[in-house]
């Protein structure tokens, strides 16, 4: 199955269980997503969910290459390591994500780890350097223009993915690029 097929009907079923969380319940959907497109890349990149605190917060997940990962271990990044590919910014599917791409915490991210893609798990926003190296939103993608109209289509996972598919699909393979 495609993989925004997959990720789009994750998320709606979640959501239909009536036991999800506006942010978290959903977290296991992106990160299978990025994941998926992350095999394909050479090198390979890893989304860890919920990585350790660098000293500038928790942020809601992490873009690690293989050689950042401990040596038996496909999920665990080795001590110490920052994400080679950034950091991701996670809200629920009302969150503006380009309100928060310009809040204080994406901001404290983008000064550690110099990359941050935001999300509302409908709207993808990659936070890097501009060509002065300062902090810039680089690039953007929108699945739905609102929360009501993003679940209406995630009724329909397959439209969604015949859709968006390949253009999403290399919107993050180039976000999980950029930093290479």
């Amino acid at each position: 199955m495609n993989p925004v097929e997959t990720y789009i009907r994750d998320l709606r079923d979640i959501r239909s269980s009536g036991q999800a969380v506006k942010e978290t319940s959903f977290y296991g959907a992106l990160e299978r997503l990025l994941n998926e497109i992350g095999k394909t890349l050479k090198p390979k990149v890893r989304c860890v969910i919920n990585i350790k605190n660098r000293g500038a917060g928790i942020p809601d997940g992490g873009l690690f290459t293989p050689d950042q990962l401990q040596k038996g271990s496909a999920a665990e990044p080795a001590p110490g390591q920052i994400p080679a590919r950034g950091v991701i910014e996670i809200k629920g599917t009302r969150e503006d994500a380009w309100a928060v791409a310009d809040g204080e915490q994406v901001s404290r991210y983008w000064g550690k780890y110099r990359q941050v893609l935001v999300s509302n798990y409908r709207d993808f926003v990659l936070v890097g350097r501009d060509a002065e190296g300062k902090l810039s939103k680089l690039e953007s993608y929108r699945l739905a223009q609102s929360e009501s109209e993003f679940w209406a289509a995630a009724a329909h996972p397959r439209a969604v993915a015949e859709k968006h598919g390949e253009r999403f699909v290399e919107y993050l393979r180039r976000v999980m690029l950029h930093a290479a």
